[in-house]
């Protein structure tokens, strides 16, 4: 029996060093930094996906030429890398394994998660937590049409930008759509500017205490009626 204790301690030492490195532990976004990068090289689109739904990702330009996407005369985009072989000019960002969500400091790849919304014509770019009932708005962008072909170029909102994830000092390829504020006052702020939240209106002060000596007392009716028991019906038991 004595011998188990040094392997339960052994299996806990090394539990804690393996959450060290899974990207969506406590110590991974304490392991992870970020860096800025050169927001000309990259492209944020949204890719059309059967009749309705759209697909997010980010084209970057490693090389000058060729061109790794070419905007249209209808305001679309089109992803001109798939034309020629763009490796080594191109890097295609196409899902959670390629970009996440970076604010004040902290990376929420385990919590967020990035999702495009269409509302009318506007296309909108969300940072969502199944917990919280408002998003983060992070981009935006107008859809002239839907054309399989064509992608829609997305801006990112006023405090956004891309970043590259470092580990140690070294640079990694997985991109970050990093606000320098936290992600509590991104979620106020998110809250303020919802629908549901303008409709509550500003806070009221709470009435004032009712005094008991003005108000009035109860009649003699009032007060004859609640005297005594109160006879109930007995229903009685049958089986």
């Amino acid at each position: 029996m004595l011998r188990t204790y040094p392997q339960a301690l052994s299996l806990t030492v090394a539990g804690l060093a393996c959450s060290m490195l899974l990207p969506g532990s406590t110590g991974a976004r304490a392991l992870f930094n970020s860096k800025a990068i050169d927001q000309r090289r990259f492209v944020v689109l949204a890719q059309p996906v059967g009749t309705s739904d759209w697909k997010l990702l980010v084209l970057e330009q490693i090389k000058q030429r060729p061109r790794c996407w070419t905007p249209r005369e209808d305001g679309l985009v089109s992803p001109t890398l798939n034309k020629f072989n763009f490796s080594g000019i191109c890097s295609r960002y196409l899902d959670s394994n390629g970009y996440s969500v970076r604010t004040g400091g902290r990376d929420l790849s385990s919590r967020f998660r990035l999702r495009l919304m269409q509302s009318g014509s506007t296309l909108h770019l969300h940072a969502m937590d199944a917990v919280q009932s408002a998003p983060i708005p992070v981009g935006k962008a107008t859809i002239p049409q839907r054309d399989r072909n064509g992608f829609v170029m997305i801006k990112l909102n006023p405090g956004w930008t891309l970043e590259r994830r470092t580990y140690q000092g070294r640079t990694l390829s997985h991109l970050y759509f990093a606000h320098q504020e936290p992600v509590n006052r991104l979620l106020t702020k998110s809250g303020e500017n919802s629908p549901g939240f303008t409709r509550l209106g500003s806070p009221k002060p709470p009435n004032r205490p009712i005094n008991s000596r003005t108000t009035s007392r109860p009649r003699n009716r009032d007060r004859i009626l609640s005297r005594g028991p109160i006879q109930l019906e007995v229903i009685p038991y049958r089986r």
